[in-house]
């Protein structure tokens, strides 16, 4: 090693172990990550299984493997409130169902990706149905929790679709043969750009270094990480695998690693295929007062907030239950909120 490599910072901050939901660092509140095992589905869509012995409505105890959440009948949460941030949804297995007070809906699943600005609020519910009756319906789904700067938290919400189709992939082979896959939700991976975020995300602004990318390593490949920004915030989830080194250092399966962000990063998965999720962005710099869906920046906004749901039902529900979910033989979909349906591929 020449001494100017030996000089150059390690790339590893710190590590911590993943709990529920994840730590995650300025612009971003958290993510949550659903890896449910749900058995063969009903007629209803939900599970083909007896409830017995769950807390109906608040069902997070993963008893078999699976979880209802606030579903009575089909897994997932029925509606609900949001003001001041975004969420950006990857459903990487099985489907998820949504509908919103703006009259929007859509199923998406298999890798696709829904991105909600909730703005000045929205209502909406994300239920998992269960489609399969002859065999189970695996769910596995990241929810990102990107914030908005105060200027744009009380903005008109915006729905989006990100097709599993057309979102941008890197496939790179190191010396050795071996693959590294990466999918670029958000952001720039050399002349690799994402699709666009909604015009009033943080991620929308060429200076705040916004990424959220999942990495893939297949057994034993080598991939660098190129350096981000300085005073980006960077983490890295190691969700899946049993090994994997970061620089120097080992990593133990189910940790965040939090990276300097100004050095590229060698990454070197284990004996089995690893997989990792990336973000990162220039922070806010701005005061996080949260209570439950609404994110504000002061305690009187959140006051606000919920005087005025109480006041508008942000927009009201235009739903006739409040847990929809969409016909059995539907396709992947989104109907907009001025009625324009987008079907994937």
């Amino acid at each position: 090693m020449s001494q100017q490599e030996s000089k150059l910072p390690e790339a590893v901050i710190s590590t911590r172990p993943l709990g529920f939901p994840w730590h995650t660092p300025d612009p971003f509140l958290f993510c949550v990550y659903h890896d449910d095992r749900y058995p063969a589905g009903n007629e209803k869509m939900g599970p083909a299984a007896s409830l017995a012995g769950r807390e109906l409505g608040q069902d997070f105890e993963g008893l078999d493997g699976w979880r209802m959440y606030h579903g009575r009948v089909v897994p997932g949460f029925p509606q609900h409130p949001h003001r001041g941030f975004e969420t950006v949804t990857i459903v990487r297995r099985g489907l998820c169902d949504h509908s919103d007070s703006l009259g929007a809906a859509a199923r998406f699943g298999g890798g696709d990706v829904q991105w909600l600005t909730a703005g000045k609020g929205i209502l909406h519910s994300e239920m998992f149905p269960l489609l399969r009756r002859d065999g189970p319906n695996p769910l596995e789904l990241f929810q990102i929790w990107l914030n908005l700067p105060r200027a744009d938290k009380l903005v008109e919400p915006h729905f989006s679709m990100l097709w599993r189709d057309i979102i941008p992939r890197h496939v790179t082979r190191d010396e050795a043969g071996r693959t590294t896959e990466v999918t670029v939700v958000a952001g720039r991976l050399g002349e690799l750009n994402a699709l666009p975020p909604p015009p009033s995300s943080w991620a929308a602004r060429a200076d705040t270094d916004v990424a959220i990318w999942t990495i893939k390593l297949s057994p034993g490949a080598r991939w660098t990480l190129p350096a981000a920004g300085r005073g980006t915030n960077r983490m890295l989830y190691f969700f899946r695998g049993a090994g994997l080194r970061v620089g120097e250092r080992a990593i133990p399966s189910a940790h965040a690693v939090e990276l300097r962000p100004e050095v590229a990063v060698p990454l070197e998965g284990g004996p089995d295929e690893a997989e990792l999720l990336l973000l990162q962005g220039r922070p806010l710099q701005e005061p996080v007062v949260q209570h439950g869906p609404f994110v504000m920046n002061t305690r009187e906004e959140i006051l606000q907030a919920f005087a005025d749901y109480q006041r508008t039902q942000f927009g009201g529900w235009p739903w006739p239950s409040e847990a929809p979910v969409h016909p059995r033989e539907e396709g992947r979909f989104a109907r907009h909120a001025d009625g324009r349906i987008e079907r994937p591929g």
